[in-house]
């Protein structure tokens, strides 16, 4: 097949399906997903069966896969989808999270989560807030367009967005909060916002979270102090007259005080070369034990389904499953899922920049941004980079919510290139039309439209 007729072919899929490349990673990731989530339940196994942690695996990426078909068959620029995905996917998220925030479950020392079908499903609000965030910047930004530039008022309502999110979301995890700041700075620069504006935004955003962290840090001492004075008490006596033993008062209803758990976890990471000299410890088995399945890989790996590491390694399945790939696949198969991360990223960039609107472009780059820093976010905290923390790796580890949003990033990034890649074609102008005033502002990354999918 001649170079002419690979562009051409290319294409055709292109417009009717969206970007190949994007469904390749994506395939690949599903793959890698089903074996290496089921290599690393080994735990799970024991506990539920043989089976059952990969037919709930394979459930959660079914029910990802009929998401994507979908959302890549909408064409973007609709109204009604527009309307779905911006502040109706806002609402849902900020009225989760607010619930999570005084009635979630405690998962890990931290409200995290509420369940929607006891026993089956439950979701995490921090997985929905990341996805939503790219869509409100994306919003903003294309509505603030001014010369190719971020108005004053567009780069204040998405810092007033950002905040609102990270307030509600940093009990949770600092990392997820960290996230969103990175994801918004990647926008900001596609945007096409000055380096100025982005380092004034950068001193606030980092000014708000001293002044939260001191506010909490206090909060925390008090209520330790508080309840170091009840476990002293011997004999607590309730309204009911009954007496109980004071240890009891707590029921574990409570999360633990955060600022003390990450400067715990800063300190560990600081010290974390001297991990060799250590005793494996409660409070140390996950660093311990990731570090040996790393070792244990070397360059080429033990072999799929030949972990060592993955039946004494907390959460293997999820928060550490970088950590069985490595040992199973060797320091050529983490490269190898880091490149597909990568990959994304890179892709979605030669995409944005054959956009003519800004919108498309931010929806794109957000959506891979994202995904790929959620990725070097649990990659560097599995290989020692980044402290401990909960952060899963995309469509790979274990986790519904997670898996489903995902997902839907996937396919608002096809709904986007598909509408892209018929540019020109007299069959489909959406890429040249804007059914919602206001959001027609120019892509200030673009590129003169020529051999466009090669």
């Amino acid at each position: 097949m001649s170079p002419a007729e690979k562009t051409k072919k290319y294409t055709e899929i292109s417009q009717k399906h969206g970007d190949p490349w994007i469904w390749g990673i994506y395939i690949m990731l599903l793959i890698i997903s089903i074996v290496e989530s089921y290599s690393a339940s080994s735990r799970e196994v024991a506990a539920q069966g043989i089976y059952m942690p990969i037919i709930k695996q394979c459930i959660f990426l079914s029910v990802g896969v009929l998401c994507v078909v979908f959302l890549q068959r909408i064409d973007y620029n609709k109204p009604k989808f527009l309307y779905a995905m911006i502040p109706g996917l806002a609402v849902i998220t900020v009225m989760s999270l607010v619930y999570v925030m005084f009635f979630g479950e405690i998962i890990n020392g931290a409200r995290r989560a509420m369940t929607l079908v006891p026993g089956l499903i439950t979701l995490q609000p921090a997985e929905l807030a990341k996805l939503s965030i790219v869509t409100i910047l994306s919003y903003i930004f294309a509505k603030s367009q001014k010369n190719q530039d971020i108005s004053t008022r567009g780069m204040a309502a998405a810092a007033l967005a950002v905040g609102i999110y990270g307030a509600l979301m940093i009990r949770s995890g600092l990392t997820n909060t960290l996230l969103l700041v990175a994801i918004s700075g990647s926008m900001l620069l596609i945007g096409g916002a000055q380096f100025k504006k982005i380092g004034i935004l950068m001193v606030v955003f980092g000014i708000m979270f001293g002044f939260f962290f001191i506010i909490k840090h206090n909060n925390d001492k008090k209520e330790e102090t508080f309840k170091a004075t009840q476990q002293e008490m011997q004999i607590v006596v309730p309204a009911n007259g009954e007496q109980y033993n004071g240890a009891m008062v707590q029921d574990g209803s409570s999360d633990v005080a955060r600022t003390g758990t990450w400067k715990n976890r800063l300190r560990e990471w600081w010290y974390s070369d001297s991990l060799v000299y250590r005793d494996i410890t409660a409070k140390n088995q996950q660093e311990m034990f990731s570090r040996m399945a790393q070792a244990h890989g070397g360059l080429f790996g033990v072999g799929i389904g030949k972990s060592r590491e993955c039946s004494r390694l907390p959460l293997a399945f999820s928060d550490y499953i970088y950590s069985i790939i490595v040992e199973e696949t060797g320091f050529i198969g983490g490269v190898f899922v880091l490149l597909l991360y990568l990959s994304l990223l890179g892709r979605a960039a030669m995409i944005v920049r054959r956009s003519k609107r800004v919108l498309p472009s931010l929806l794109v780059i957000g959506m891979a941004s994202f995904i790929t820093f959620q990725a070097l976010f649990h990659m560097a905290i599995n290989v020692g980079v980044f402290p401990v923390s909960g952060q899963p790796l995309p469509l790979i580890s274990k986790g519904g919510t997670s898996i489903i949003v995902i997902s839907v990033a996937f396919g608002v990034m096809l709904s986007v290139s598909r509408t892209i890649a018929n540019y020109g074609n007299k069959k489909n102008k959406a890429e040249e039309t804007s059914e919602i005033e206001g959001l027609d502002a120019e892509n200030p990354t673009e590129i003169p439209v020529r051999n466009v999918w090669k």
